[in-house]
């Protein structure tokens, strides 16, 4: 509810500010880079869109993804003019930096062969607009495999040395290291932490040069050294399925568990707000009936809840700030970021400890999946369906499709009293057995 809709709504014949023209994206729509071929791609031109007549889209059948992981994806019900959600996946490529053989060479040279490979599967939601998923998609990789590249020496060994050029200052270095329990999957954390906080700030700088707004969620695995890092900040969702186990590995970032930390920003910033917020948080959005009214509220401080009497000066302003465009995410617009950094949650998954079968798998999506499917949903989709088609090479992308079929309503939904998710949604399902058994990264 913005300050202009307030005064439309309920002071009529007030001037009103002319609207402000369009500006042009900063990078062009497009679907991910390996769902070419795939089929036409949605936009504009397949308005309206019928609920029912929504294409899944996965990749073609000549094009396989690392781990022969398999992708499916389906734009929304006409929420919005665009998928907004985005996707990426490919191989990592590190290579080793040295220090200049001279003296005087204090920058670092990379050497052209490579040291260390993994591989990168990512999803993207954005929210006002697909600008920001499309920027994170083309960009968190790049900056991922640079603050790995800084930190590659420490990660060939169990315990990462203080110097990772191998230059020991202090014979006691070693202990204090491991005084702080400092590990090699420690570096990778940092290095996923740094990158999330670079590519925020490359999408913070191309949104503000181009006078536009929005945000987007992100959700990434990464396979190095027998380990699967899952970093998350937003509101999808990964987890692992097993013959016998469902093991989340995110953990949603919400307007509900980013309440208090959201409040307790627009305190400190309250130019944050922008006239356009209130910091508290209401029961339901506040009504023109409701001035003058003594109304139930909480504040950042506060778990309980408080009657409020409040004569609004800006009553435009009557939006708690506990919306989907506030929860953790990259960059939202420039006159309103949420936080000066993200706060990211990370999962390691050490895959050597675990004794894999054929059909353990992650299943990583965005919300739009799991508005409407749980985690033990998915995993009885997930065993009901690998073992019966371990011949179909195809069978991960097969699967992808499966479960957002089973979102879609149908008789045959899984769903509870056959629930339909609008919303866009974008599955990755990863293999776990066959190419760790097979390929392990060096």
């Amino acid at each position: 509810m913005s300050a202009g809709w307030f005064r439309r709504r309920f002071l009529p014949g007030g001037p009103l500010p002319a609207p402000r023209p369009p500006r042009a994206s900063p990078v062009p729509y497009r679907r991910p880079r390996f769902l070419r071929g795939s089929g036409s791609c949605p936009g504009p031109a397949d308005a309206p869109r019928r609920p029912e007549a929504r294409p899944v889209r996965c990749p073609a059948r000549g094009r396989a993804l690392p781990w022969n992981a398999g992708y499916a994806e389906i734009i929304n019900a006409e929420k919005s003019e665009f998928n907004e959600d985005q996707a990426a996946c490919g191989k990592l490529c590190i290579r080793r930096c040295e220090f200049g053989v001279e003296e005087d060479q204090e920058w670092l040279n990379l050497c052209p062969e490579e040291f260390l490979t993994g591989h990168y599967w990512a999803l993207f939601d954005g929210h006002g607009g697909p600008a920001a998923a499309i920027l994170a998609a083309n960009t968190l990789h790049s900056c991922l495999r640079r603050q790995l590249e800084a930190i590659v020496e420490g990660m060939v060994t169990s315990q990462p040395p203080m110097h990772l050029s191998g230059h020991c200052v202090c014979p006691s270095d070693p202990q204090f290291v491991e005084e702080k329990g400092i590990r090699t999957e420690d570096l990778v954390i940092g290095a996923l932490e740094s990158a999330f906080q670079e590519c925020d700030e490359v999408i913070r700088r191309e949104l503000e040069a181009s006078g536009q707004g929005g945000g987007c969620t992100a959700l990434v695995a990464v396979s190095l050294k027998g380990k699967l890092y899952v970093a998350n900040a937003g509101d999808s969702r990964a987890i692992l399925v097993r013959r016998d186990e469902v093991r989340p590995l995110s953990s949603e970032f919400t307007p509900e568990t980013e309440r208090q930390r959201i409040q307790q920003l627009a305190f400190v910033y309250p130019e944050l707000l922008a006239d356009e917020f209130t910091r508290l948080e209401f029961p339901r959005r506040l009504k023109g009936d409701d001035l003058g009214q003594k109304v139930l509220f909480r504040d950042h401080h506060m778990s309980g809840w408080l009657g409020y009497w409040e004569h609004w000066l800006s009553p435009g302003a009557w939006e708690t700030i506990s919306s989907e465009s506030w929860t953790q995410t990259f960059s939202s617009s420039p006159s309103c970021s949420p936080s000066p950094r993200l706060n990211l949650q990370v999962t390691v998954l050490d895959m050597d400890q675990l004794e894999l079968q054929e059909e353990d798998v992650v299943v990583m999506a965005t919300d739009g999946l799991w508005d409407v499917l749980s985690n033990e949903q998915v995993a009885r989709l997930v065993r009901g369906f690998l073992p019966g088609n371990r011949e179909d090479p195809h069978r991960f992308s097969e699967l992808a499709q499966m479960l957002i079929h089973s979102t879609q309503g149908k008789n045959d939904s899984h769903t509870a009293e056959g629930q339909v998710s609008y919303d866009d949604i974008s599955v990755f399902v990863i293999p776990l057995y066959s190419q760790h058994q097979g390929s392990r990264d060096h």
